[in-house]
């Protein structure tokens, strides 16, 4: 199963915990990690259901380039890791 790694930062909003999936991609694995907490999206995705512009994903340490499709496929082996993109100086 995929597993899904978010970032600490997020906890401080909401639960985010890891989530295994058996999903094929990423953004049928993030469908999965809503289910166990609906708040999460508007934390990752925007309107539209794009990543948002302050979101960055890699999955096995490939950062996804695709903000709107999400759909980079997972294997049953992938880490998928979260997190809040930084800025500043």
């Amino acid at each position: 199963m995929a597993t899904l790694i978010f970032t600490p930062q997020l906890a401080r909003f909401t639960a985010a915990p890891l989530v295994h999936t058996d999903a094929l991609t990423l953004r049928a694995g993030l469908e999965a990690a809503f289910l166990g907490n609906p708040r999460l999206r508007a934390y990752l995705l925007d309107e539209q259901g794009c990543l948002r512009p302050n979101v960055a994903i890699f999955i096995d340490g490939h950062a996804v380039r695709d903000h709107v499709r999400l759909d980079t496929p997972l294997t049953a082996h992938s880490k998928v890791h979260i997190l809040q993109a930084l800025s500043g100086g």
